[in-house]
């Protein structure tokens, strides 16, 4: 039994150093130009037009209000929490993201058994970003740039549209930050 133990104990302990020692993957620094520490994200503009008539095919549309806002946010809070850039309050920072709310889609994907009742959605929300460096020349621009996310409307796997919403919110500032930062 102290036999038993010790083993345990050893293994244990071996577990314990390897998690400590491991490699972590981090995108702290990854790409980046030399000097590049700082970023100020721009208040996104929103250019989606919620006058224009509604079709047959868009007779899923919705809006949530502030998307803008929720957007530039997610993005801060993506780049504080990747830790490569600095977020600067001024637009004197090293690099300055600009970008435009496109578009928000919400798409019924699956059908119940009657036809009417919409199961499954996908959540789409487009925008048009682009970097610039710190005397307004343009690093980068990405027009259509898409993140998702989907959800079902009963079952086990059910979730609400605001869950949804804020699933394809953070799915986008991921992508934002990875294309800032790793420049893909």
């Amino acid at each position: 039994m102290k036999s038993l133990n010790n083993i345990v104990l050893f293994s244990l302990i071996v577990l314990i150093t390897v998690s400590l020692t491991a490699c972590g993957y981090s995108t702290s620094g990854a790409n980046l130009p030399a000097g590049i520490k700082t970023i100020h994200v721009l208040p996104f503009k929103n250019k989606i037009d919620i006058t224009s008539e509604v079709t047959t095919l868009d007779r899923f549309r919705s809006y949530r209000p502030l998307l803008e806002v929720d957007i530039r946010n997610a993005v801060i809070d993506r780049f504080l929490l990747d830790g490569a850039l600095k977020i600067d309050d001024s637009e004197n920072a090293d690099w300055i993201l600009e970008g435009e709310l496109a578009e928000f889609r919400k798409d019924a994907l699956k059908y119940t058994s009657d036809d009417e009742t919409v199961k499954e959605y996908r959540i789409n929300i487009i925008v048009n970003i682009s970097l610039f460096d710190k005397d307004g020349r343009i690093v980068w621009s990405e027009p259509g740039f898409t993140a998702d996310s989907t959800y079902f409307t009963q079952g086990a796997n059910a979730k609400s549209e605001v869950t949804a919403i804020d699933d394809a919110l953070t799915d986008l500032a991921r992508r934002i930050v990875e294309r800032v930062v790793e420049d893909w």
